[in-house]
């Protein structure tokens, strides 16, 4: 029988030759992580490698992405259809192996890391998941939600903030079935971090309410496998297994040393490295029997099977229970959501008074929640100002851990990051809210889940300058610009109720994230015919129609539609008024439609918005001009705020006159 150092050597070796073959990698995570990896992977982790998205697989996160060769290597020596070819085009262009993991690449990749600290924070949404997908649907006998979510964490993890945020929030909700390696060992980029980095780790994580196992040899199989198993004896505290290891392991002249961490190991030292290790074996060279010892295909399908077997028994016994678990895990839509959702946008149309959008948003929030059981809400400590809140949610908490509703708490970032890894998990809809500037907490998160392409949903209110007394510090200017810039990342600025639900009806539909930026203030319903209601959804539409020849048109968004509308009351018949709620929405469309909105004849050209004026260029074009935010804000009264920033008819009367 092969032991367990020479089947962790595989991993380090094919770590190794990667990244020797791309000139470019981190060998050090992987060769330090080998021996770690191996008693998960082999003897605990339940997966099934000819089927990545079997439901009740247990979930593993790499969050110390840079050390993407270890969980290639695994992948490779597990069986999943990551093949010795793909290892050796590891970093190369359009390769399955990419210099960090990427979810959608590569067969058995969770979620995709590298911005330390967010793995981390995906696989506690992973395990608050897997824990209320187990509430709702699992019964007595029948288990059909039962599964772990492992994470390997390093340095650099435990130093960013966001690993504060999401493993203080997982220790209050008592996640028992998420176990989280930390990889000590002492170096980052820069080398030693104790000049950096002199945290007490494990007390740190105690006082989060986790159980911490401290002083395991990271390279003693024995004891990663005793510390494994009374993690999981643990059931209501996540739990977080201290090893110390050595960076570079095996390494004659670098282990230990950052020069292991970012660079090659250079053809002299892999060689001193294979003699030192016993690693008789060629570049890639992988024997017969380590493969074997290491292939869990025959072992997959078994775990399968039995788990098929549980939820056939389950479907027999709760058959609308495991259709409506088949529909949320698939992510697809239940059947008869969107045509209700219509019928409650047409009679937001017929029947809204003056609501802030924030409250309107709020109304179709409850619309949503009943539709669209999957629906998974939260704010980060704003739910009674984002409005997030519905009457019928409940708190989800260790005490109610079915519960549709988060309370985040001041955690922006980890609220996003949280909400990548519930909807990459799946049969979740998460959203969350906050205020739009503060999304700048939790600016890389949005990023990450339009990488990713999942459907997460931003609540963010207090939208603009008009928010008033609480001034530039709360003001965005710039956040819009920034969110519309993000490829795949839907955003919406509402002008009214209507405009409002679209865009809710639009997020749940679209195969990405989406931002809502909502405003404050009540802004009026605008009339319409059923053929703008229907042309709201592509982004940009003729809400008012001129009723002379066309002479200028004015474009804005949310609050500032209804100025504009007001506006070309006072500018002749010759005005066209376009709404645009999503310029990313409206850019997509065929050229035809956007000439029907914004005809090419027609250069005199007047955008409104209460944000940073940059992308609104494209609109008007040369001849056209805007009428943004160049400044920050002021505090005040939102309405004297406003005035003083030129938001008033008066002064979009005189810039469209001055065209």
């Amino acid at each position: 029988m092969t032991d367990r150092r020479t089947l962790a050597n595989a991993i380090r070796f094919l770590s190794i030759d990667a990244v020797q073959a791309a000139n470019s990698g981190h060998p050090g995570a992987p060769m330090g992580m080998a021996d770690i990896a191996e008693v998960l992977w082999r003897g605990v982790l339940r997966h099934n490698p000819e089927n990545p998205q079997w439901a009740n697989r247990d979930r593993f996160v790499l969050s110390n992405g840079h050390g993407s060769m270890l969980i290639y290597s695994l992948l490779h020596l597990t069986g999943y259809d990551v093949t010795i070819d793909d290892l050796k085009s590891f970093r190369q262009l359009h390769s399955r192996t990419p210099g960090h993991p990427e979810y959608g690449y590569t067969a058995g990749v969770e979620t995709t890391t590298g911005p330390l600290g967010q793995g981390l924070a995906n696989a506690v949404g992973m395990a608050l998941a897997e824990r209320t997908l187990a509430a709702q649907f699992n019964r007595d006998q029948f288990p059909i939600v039962d599964h772990y979510t492992y994470c390997f964490a390093g340095d650099g993890c435990l130093m960013e903030g966001v690993s504060h945020e999401a493993c203080s929030l997982a220790g209050t909700l008592g996640l028992g079935k998420l176990i989280v390696f930390y990889d000590d060992n002492g170096i980052s980029i820069d080398g030693d971090v104790r000049g950096w980095f002199s945290d007490d780790t494990p007390a740190r994580f105690e006082s989060y309410g986790w159980q911490v196992i401290r002083g395991v040899d990271g390279h003693d199989a024995t004891e990663v496998e005793t510390a494994l198993k009374t993690a999981r004896q643990e059931t209501s505290r996540p739990t977080l297994i201290c090893c110390r290891t050595v960076i570079g392991f095996g390494s004659p002249n670098l282990a230990g040393s950052e020069k292991t961490h970012g660079a090659p190991l250079g053809d002299a030292e892999i060689q001193a490295t294979r003699d030192a290790m016993g690693w008789s074996y060629g570049p890639f060279e992988i024997p017969a029997d380590i493969q074997s010892a290491w292939d869990a295909k025959a072992q997959g399908a078994k775990a399968q099977a039995e788990w098929d077997q549980l939820f056939a028994d389950y479907q027999k016994q709760y058959p609308d229970l495991a259709s409506e678990f088949e529909r949320r895990i698939q992510g697809d839509l239940p059947q008869k959501a969107l045509p209700a959702f219509d019928k409650a946008i047409a009679e937001t149309q017929s029947e809204s008074p003056k609501l802030a959008t924030r409250k309107a948003s709020q109304n179709a929030i409850e619309v949503v929640a009943k539709l669209f059981p999957e629906t998974l809400g939260g704010s980060a400590d704003l739910g009674h100002s984002n409005l997030t809140v519905w009457p019928e949610c409940q708190a989800n908490s260790q005490d109610n851990p079915g519960g549709n509703y988060m309370h985040y708490g001041v955690r922006e970032f980890g609220m996003c990051a949280l909400m990548n890894g519930i909807a990459l998990h799946g049969g979740f809809l998460p959203f969350g809210g906050t205020f739009l500037i503060f999304m700048e907490y939790a600016r890389n998160a949005v990023r990450m889940a339009a990488l990713m392409k999942q459907r997460v949903i931003y609540v963010f209110t207090h939208d603009s300058i008009g928010l008033g007394e609480d001034g530039p510090t709360h003001q965005p200017i710039e956040q819009l610009a920034s969110l519309r810039s993000t490829p795949g990342l839907e955003t919406w600025r509402p002008c009214d109720t209507t405009e409002t639900f679209v865009a809710w009806k639009e997020a749940v539909s679209y195969q990405g994230p989406t931002a809502l930026a909502l405003s404050r203030q009540g802004l009026a319903n605008q009339p319409r015919a059923a053929q703008q209601v229907a042309d709201i959804a592509r982004g940009g539409y003729v809400l008012k129609k001129e009723t002379s020849a066309l002479e200028l048109i004015l474009i804005a968004t949310g609050s500032e539609v209804e100025l504009a509308v007001a506006a070309s009351e006072s500018l002749g018949g010759g005005v066209r008024v376009v709404s645009m709620p999503s310029t990313s929405r409206f850019d997509r469309e065929d050229a035809a439609y956007k000439e029907a909105v914004l005809p090419a004849s027609c250069t005199k050209r007047l955008a409104i918005e209460a944000g940073h004026p940059d992308g609104w260029y494209k609109y008007v074009g040369l001849n056209g001009d805007v009428i943004g935010m160049q400044t920050f804000g002021e505090s005040g009264p939102g309405g004297d705020v406003m005035k003083h920033f030129g938001f008033t008819v008066d002064h979009v009367v005189s810039k469209a006159k001055a065209l």
